[in-house]
């Protein structure tokens, strides 16, 4: 795996780039602005971006928008200090694919592998820091068992673990999944988390 990691400062960015490359994984660039990681994605186009939220020039979200306008399925993992819900609802409504705190140290290569694998991941502080829409704000579109999976979707969880919480096949999870899409006209689970988030 090839990432880019973005942080205004260049001890966070240091700290970062020493504790993926520990674990292996391949840091190809640095930047210090949202600026830069545009230009940085552009050139390197890699596996995935780790990138600050709060930047001057250009800030993480600024940066988020304009490389999902030049690649949709790029992944993005924003990693900041602030836990700000229009923040937050900025980065998945752009479709970034995760965003944890600075001070989750441990949780940060769990999360890139996470994101890299195609999954969301959103801070359990930050989840908890959002407004939990009621069930009743999806009443006539969803059926108990499809809020009770919109839920777990929402939460970053793949459908292996959505399975065991909830003791279904991972097949009658894909199945609620699809019919979800159609049903409410969304193309994936990031739209899907979205949708939740937006209610």
């Amino acid at each position: 795996m090839k990432i880019i990691i973005v942080d205004d400062d260049p001890l966070v960015v240091n700290s970062l780039k020493t504790i993926v490359s520990a674990s292996g994984i391949e840091v190809i660039a640095v930047g210090y602005n949202g600026i830069e990681a545009v230009e940085l994605y552009k050139k390197h186009k890699p596996d995935l971006i780790l990138m600050d939220i709060r930047m001057e020039k250009m800030n993480g979200i600024e940066a988020t928008k304009e490389i999902i306008e030049f690649d949709p399925n790029a992944k993005i993992l924003l990693i900041t200090t602030f836990q700000d819900d229009e923040y937050i609802l900025s980065a998945i409504n752009l479709g970034c694919k995760g965003y944890i705190l600075k001070q989750n140290i441990q949780g940060i290569i769990p999360a890139i592998n996470a994101v890299y694998s195609g999954n969301l991941v959103f801070d359990s502080k930050i989840i908890s820091s959002i407004q939990k829409p009621s069930r009743k704000n999806f009443h006539g579109e969803l059926t108990e068992r499809e809020i009770d999976i919109l839920l777990l979707v929402a939460e970053g969880l793949n459908n292996k673990e959505i399975a065991e919480r909830l003791y279904l096949s991972e097949g009658t999870v894909r199945n609620y999944i699809s019919n979800m899409l159609e049903k409410l006209g969304l193309r994936d689970r990031t739209q899907l988390a979205i949708y939740y988030y937006k209610k």
